[in-house]
């Protein structure tokens, strides 16, 4: 059975990941410390949704920013939780902060 949302431990899985999508990448950035927990917690209830709603037309990525530190910084992320829409290794739309279903794919309207 194929992931619906991919995790990656390292930048270098990151970036296997997004070199291997034939379809647009939804990388959602998380954070460890306190304030970003519950958010990113919600997040990963939403994006596991939009995975299986999207399967076969978005590559759904959870991204730790402590274990992917150069696509954090690569991508100018500030803050978790962060959503980042790429085509073929470019950021078309950039949000932060917790979203609902609605609110991402609102995000995505017109990319994917």
């Amino acid at each position: 059975m194929t992931k619906l949302v991919h995790r990656p431990r390292e930048d270098a899985e990151f970036d296997f990941i997004l070199g291997r999508s034939k379809v647009p990448v939804l990388a959602y950035f998380t954070g460890a410390w306190p304030k970003a927990i519950e958010p990113c917690r919600v997040m990963d209830v939403v994006m596991g949704d939009i995975a299986a709603a999207y399967a076969g037309r978005l590559t759904v990525v959870r991204t730790d920013i402590t274990r992917c530190p150069a696509a954090t910084e690569r991508y100018g992320i500030t803050g978790a939780p962060s959503c980042l829409l790429l085509k073929e290794g470019a950021a078309v739309a950039h949000g932060t902060g917790p979203m609902t279903i609605d609110e991402v794919r609102q995000f995505m309207d017109g990319h994917v």
